[in-house]
């Protein structure tokens, strides 16, 4: 996790924060001793705040590596609630239960590996929160697919909007109409771009960890 904030602003804010449970801390120690990207605690408070925000129930997640986001929002789900966990690699989801056994969290957790889009297709009903977090160039489309299944306050968010496979200058190119580096820098802007232009969503762009959208449905 490389944050986008100066060094020393990037302190401050995390020693404003609450600190993270047992679990959470081992959690970031499992990311980086294995170099694994992760959306960090200042990102991970956020999604828990969010949820709170807007009494999230159920929230699914399209790309979730080891758990590490999902635990963030696990900590603000009713007991009744439910979260949905994806990843490509069924080792990471392992991982994951893992994690979760040892900690305190209410919600229904499913584990699903294999390709997040399909594994949305499966699941009935709302959700109150969405997360990105799989492969930047689906992003776009991803959102044209969740939309419909949404109601209104429902909240999805975006990461890497900054950082990890992009940079704010990259993005920023792209956004003026410059050809993108790459991909990855590709299916950021296009997200950007489509979220922003959307007149169902209002969104902001937070530059915590690798840079979260937040968009909220009308």
């Amino acid at each position: 996790m490389n944050d986008v904030l100066p060094e020393s602003v990037a302190a401050v804010v995390d020693a404003a924060g609450n600190e993270p449970e047992a679990v959470l801390r081992e959690m970031e120690a499992h990311g980086e001793e294995r170099d694994f990207p992760i959306i960090g605690p200042a990102a991970g408070r956020t999604l828990r705040l969010l949820a709170r925000t807007v009494d999230a129930e159920r929230v699914f997640e399209f790309g979730s590596g080891f758990g590490y986001s999902g635990a963030w929002w696990a900590g603000a789900l009713p007991a009744d609630g439910e979260l949905v966990l994806t990843d490509l690699d069924g080792s990471n989801l392992d991982t994951a239960r893992e994690f979760f056994a040892r900690g305190e969290w209410a919600p229904t957790v499913r584990y699903e590996a294999g390709d997040a889009v399909e594994t949305f297709d499966s699941y009935g009903g709302s959700f109150d929160a969405v997360l990105f977090d799989h492969q930047k160039a689906r992003y776009a489309e991803t959102l044209s697919l969740v939309k419909p299944e949404l109601e209104p306050g429902s909240l999805v968010v975006a990461d890497n909007m900054l950082g990890g496979p992009v940079t704010p200058d990259a993005v920023r190119d792209a956004l003026e109409g410059g050809a993108p580096a790459d991909d990855h820098v590709a299916g950021v802007a296009a997200y950007i771009e489509a979220v922003r232009d959307d007149p169902d969503f209002e969104t902001t762009l937070l530059p915590l960890g690798e840079g979260i959208a937040v968009s909220y449905l009308r």
